[in-house]
């Protein structure tokens, strides 16, 4: 996609500190199955201006972690477009922006008993 897109600078974050090296060429790539992936690497880095990796612990990864098992749970929908994710900052857990409510003075089955008599949800 990034050659579709004519970008010139890449910048690759990742929280396994051996495929960044190996990225980096710092380290030798020895697991048989990865290294046609690592020559890949090699050959698309040559269609660009600059190519970085960067290694990111995975505690301070979290946003990265929390998408990750979201994407795990969903079902690919195939050729299906997908829209962007908005993701906002917030200064502080969302648990904290919760909306005080007055306590409900009937019982929890009130709706329900008013529906069976009238048929008609409010």
């Amino acid at each position: 996609m990034a050659i579709n897109q004519d970008v010139e600078e890449l910048l690759f974050t990742g929280d396994s500190d051996l495929i960044i090296r190996q990225a980096h060429g710092e380290w030798k790539t020895r697991d048989v199955k990865l290294i046609p992936y690592r020559q890949h690497v090699e050959d698309l880095r040559k269609q660009f201006n600059s190519v970085e990796f960067r290694y990111i612990p995975r505690f301070h990864n979290e946003l990265a972690n929390a998408l990750a098992t979201l994407a795990s749970m969903l079902p690919y929908p195939g050729h299906v477009h997908i829209d962007p994710l908005e993701i906002q900052i917030r200064e502080r857990h969302d648990y904290c922006n919760t909306v005080e409510v007055e306590p409900n003075v009937h019982p929890w089955y009130h709706d329900i008993k008013r529906f069976l008599k009238t048929k008609e949800y409010p």
